[in-house]
């Protein structure tokens, strides 16, 4: 079987809250910021080893914890999974801290193929 997909160098968020069906949780973010890949994954230690700068981060997590972990890691945005609502602490954290916070409903599989199937490139290294 031969895929075909064409990735892009960056996708706009807006455009990514439109393919995941996603509701955003921080006001006055530029939905306009250029994404240049994805990453999924639920061990933030895993993230914090593999995903590159300026990646959108999905997890099924849904605490504190994921925003920090983004925020060291330079993502540029946080998506999660499954209709997962994030908590008033989680949301003011993301706030503060400038990291756009998006809820949608399907899962990680679900998004990772949408998302990879729409041009946007893995941007996760290989951890040794």
């Amino acid at each position: 079987m031969e895929f075909k997909i064409k990735l892009v160098k960056e996708m706009k968020l807006s455009e990514i809250i439109e393919i995941i069906e996603g509701v955003s949780f921080i006001e006055g973010v530029n939905l306009e910021r250029d994404i240049r890949g994805g990453c999924g994954a639920d061990l933030m230690s895993d993230v914090l080893a593999s995903v590159q700068p300026d990646a959108i981060l999905l997890t099924g997590l849904c605490n504190p914890q994921v925003i920090r972990t983004a925020q060291m890691a330079d993502v540029r945005a946080v998506v999660i999974l499954r209709g997962k609502q994030p908590s008033p602490e989680m949301i003011d954290i993301a706030a503060r801290e400038g990291i756009p916070l998006i809820s949608c409903p399907y899962g990680m599989f679900e998004i990772c193929g949408r998302l990879y199937q729409s041009g946007l490139p893995s941007f996760e290294r290989d951890i040794p």
